[in-house]
């Protein structure tokens, strides 16, 4: 039966775009990367039986050669480069430490992160920094270039994109060019709808820098975020 017979949730595709990868078989992973099986069988029936010569065992499959893979009926020079390519990436992903991300907890911490950003730019950026309930960064957003106001900064997709992100804690940022790290009223007023905001979602907003070339204003160290 081809795949495409299946019950859309059986799909590789499918299941992986509603699970994740690690829901997927080994099998399935690799029927994803050679895409198409053979006139006898679907990618994953061959994935299967390819891996069953291998005792099921992913070392071995990555000690195949080119040759070994090619004479299987429906895998050809470029599927075998795929499958040898996975193997090989997965090898060297063992190898590689996991990368160390950046702890944002404090003012001091987030202006060094940011200030090389923003240092020479001779227009407005906000961003928002997504962290985890370690202070451990997740991923910076920018949110507006060019000025900085509560209609420039849709509230709504920086929300989002910290719950799509599993985000618990948001820390805000922008940058004043000339160089005068005093809030503007303006500033004042984005603050308080952005922790409005997070605290109808739960989130925690950490602290919102104004950033200039040398120096920085921060809201919690000045009180005004509790």
């Amino acid at each position: 039966m081809n795949i495409t017979d299946w019950a859309p949730e059986d799909r590789p595709r499918e299941k992986m775009e509603r699970y994740g990868a690690s829901r997927l078989t080994n099998a399935e992973l690799l029927a994803l990367l050679i895409s198409s099986g053979s006139d006898q069988e679907n990618a994953v029936d061959l994935m299967k039986r390819i891996l069953a010569d291998c005792n099921n065992n992913l070392n071995t499959l990555g000690k195949l050669t080119l040759h070994d893979l090619t004479t299987y009926h429906g895998i050809g020079p470029a599927k075998a480069s795929l499958i040898l390519a996975a193997c090989e990436l997965g090898k060297r992903r063992q190898i590689q430490t996991a990368e160390e991300r950046a702890d944002l907890g404090s003012a001091t911490a987030i202006y060094n992160y940011m200030h090389p950003r923003l240092q020479d730019l001779d227009v407005e950026e906000a961003w928002a920094l997504l962290l985890n309930r370690n202070y451990k960064l997740i991923k910076p957003l920018l949110l507006s270039h060019g000025g900085i106001t509560e209609t420039a900064i849709d509230v709504r997709v920086l929300l989002r994109e910290a719950l799509l992100n599993h985000a618990t804690i948001i820390a805000l940022c922008h940058n004043h060019p000339s160089n005068n790290a005093t809030p503007s009223p303006q500033d004042d007023r984005l603050t308080q709808a952005i922790q409005r905001a997070c605290e109808t979602l739960r989130i925690y907003l950490l602290d919102h820098l104004i950033i200039t070339d040398g120096q920085y204003y921060s809201y919690r160290e000045e009180g005004r975020i509790l």
